[in-house]
């Protein structure tokens, strides 16, 4: 069976901009988000690739066109030989119904609830209704799709199938919490024997989405919602946890079965006015944006996610009996509540997928329409399944930018990793690049940039020189499993493959790699071992064998507000407009003329 699941819809920017007055990256973030396409065949995750890697439109919400096309070229196969497409959305007319009646019951004037109601009216009959979803499919790739080979799936169950396929299946209790699906913002569970079991009364309506009251509070110190949470997760560790946290005071309401509720305005201004008392700003969008007030606010808003999502734990655990918690979903990027939700847990074992967020969805829907359970049993977990390139394609590239970079081809892969690890042991900033594309937020090694952490301002270097972004965001060390457990305090964890997860830096540690150190002493590491990258296993080894260190520094291969690079081309335009200092792709070890 072939089955072919995507995220994205072609109106979704151009009617929540239209319609609601979203701006910018707003447009993006609201529905749709994180666009991508996944296929599997036959039982087997063979390609996946988010949208924005190839359109070069971060966080596109647009219909995956270039996606679709890549996932079917690379297994060479055409829509007529996919029996099913997965879409993870289903607005169906209860759905709607809902809708109606969530603004039919609001506190809203007549008059105003009229104007919600054909803006809704107007966004579901254009976008999101199963009849609109299906001739969005028809109109972009031109195809005429039989609906019936169109499977609708709950967002929040693609999200749950996506964890549960990756984690290789088995029984297992879950939380999936975001900024919203269908109508709910977060529900929880336990998944036996493929078959889904939701706590009665547990799920949590999309108006007291804690997703949605983070990101306002990203917005309100100056931040991008939907899209700059982990700032606001990385300043809070520059300040003491909250003695007093007034967001619990005012706003959040834990209720006895593991459900809360969160009550924030939904108007910036209401919001903004609400914040400025509970938080004690007095001085307006300067005062926000201070350092100290940020670090204060952003401490309280990891305190709030911590706390609701305990609460949530807590709930489960007293529910159910099983070992392993699942966690997906927007609010399962947040590396330092996941570990807390795990360590303070009774569950012996935690999975966070690399496709936790939304571009994550795409691979659920596919895998629940295709009626899987669990992943084959040898097949390898791995979050390399977006576009690769040969060498005709990297050397037409680097003819392109002859007149710009020189180029030293090395022999085999043995001298690639020599000659790696020798430019890494001295303050050397390598953009590294192999074998196919990662997919989702959280994996890295194909498409990074690698530095030696034992420097200890490199990451002042990277940040400023390379990353253009603020000085405050800490950077992720890759390491082999084999050694985190020598270098980090991994608690119930054996490895952590997909930086899902922080860990305390041993104190021996820190003063050998004060690069990879955030401020609190934690680190947010990447795990990697032969079967799943072997060539960075092996750079590894190499770099540590020349200089002791244990691991390397390890940062998305971009600029802020860019996607990650995905083809060689892309790796020489981010090269060439950074203080990068080499280039690594495949076996050409490249450097700027005149370096």
């Amino acid at each position: 069976m072939i089955v072919l699941g995507y995220n994205g819809f072609t109106r979704g920017a151009e009617l929540f901009g239209r319609l609601f007055g979203a701006t910018g990256v707003d447009r993006n973030g609201l529905v749709g988000h994180d666009a991508a396409a996944a296929l599997v065949v036959d039982g087997e995750l063979v390609a996946a690739v988010e949208e924005e890697r190839l359109s070069r439109v971060k966080k596109t919400s647009d219909f995956p066109e270039r996606a679709i096309a890549w996932c079917l070229e690379t297994a060479g196969l055409g829509l007529d030989d996919v029996d099913v497409f997965a879409f993870p959305w289903r607005f169906s007319e209860a759905v709607g119904e809902e809708m109606i009646a969530e603004i039919a019951d609001g506190g809203l004037p007549v008059a105003a609830k009229f104007d919600a109601l054909r803006r809704t009216g107007e966004l579901y009959t254009g976008m999101l209704s199963p009849e609109a979803v299906h001739a969005d499919f028809v109109e972009r790739t031109g195809y005429a799709l039989d609906p019936n080979r169109l499977a609708l799936v709950p967002h929040h169950l693609a999200h749950l199938m996506c964890g549960a396929y990756l984690a290789g299946g088995g029984d297992a209790a879950f939380v999936v919490s975001d900024g919203r699906a269908e109508a709910l913002s977060s529900v929880m569970g336990e998944l036996r024997g493929g078959v889904v079991h939701l706590l009665d009364g547990t799920s949590v309506p999309m108006t007291s989405s804690l997703g949605v009251a983070y990101g306002r509070i990203t917005r309100y110190l100056g931040f991008v919602p939907n899209n700059d949470e982990y700032k606001v997760m990385g300043l809070a560790a520059y300040g003491p946890p909250p003695r007093r946290n007034p967001l619990l005071d005012a706003v959040v309401r834990l209720r006895e079965n593991g459900a809360y509720t969160i009550d924030i305005p939904r108007d910036p201004t209401a919001y903004y006015a609400l914040f400025d008392r509970l938080f004690g700003c007095g001085g307006g969008s300067g005062a926000r944006e201070e350092f100290d007030f940020r670090v204060k606010v952003a401490g309280m808003a990891q305190h709030m996610a911590e706390t609701v999502t305990s609460h949530q734990v807590r709930a489960l655990t007293a529910a159910s009996g099983l070992d392993t918690l699942l966690f997906e979903g927007g609010l399962a990027l947040n590396c330092v509540a996941n570990t807390k939700m795990l360590e303070r847990s009774s569950f012996t074992g935690m999975e966070v997928s690399f496709g936790a967020s939304d571009p994550g969805v795409a691979i659920g829907a596919a895998v629940r329409t295709a009626g899987l359970r669990n992943r084959p049993a040898d097949a390898v977990t791995t979050p390399y399944l977006g576009p690769s390139y040969d060498e005709a394609h990297i050397r037409e590239a680097l003819e392109e930018y002859g007149d710009r970079v020189t180029w030293q081809e090395e022999p085999d892969a043995a001298s690639v990793t020599a000659r790696t690890a020798e430019l890494l042991a001295e303050k050397n900033v390598v953009g590294w690049f192999q074998g196919r594309a990662e997919f989702g937020p959280r994996a890295l090694g194909n498409r990074s940039i690698l530095a030696n952490p034992a420097f200890p301002d490199i990451k002042d270097v990277i940040n400023l020189r390379v990353k253009h972004r603020e000085p405050f965001r800490p950077f992720a060390p890759v390491v082999l499993a084999s050694e985190a457990p020598r270098v980090f305090e991994m608690g119930k964890k054996a490895s952590s493959p997909y930086m899902t997860f922080v860990f305390p830096v041993r104190e021996e540690y820190r003063s050998r790699i004060p690069g990879a150190c955030h401020v609190d002493g934690t680190a947010r590491i990447q795990t990697v071992d032969d079967r799943q990258n072997p060539p960075l296993a092996e750079l590894l080894r190499a770099f540590t064998a020349r200089t002791d260190v244990p691991c390397l520094l390890n940062t998305s291969f971009n600029v802020a507000g860019e996607p990650i690079v995905c083809s060689p081309r892309d790796a020489l335009e981010c090269f060439l407009t950074t203080e990068i200092d080499h280039l690594v792709i495949d076996r050409f070890v490249v450097t700027k003329k005149g370096h």
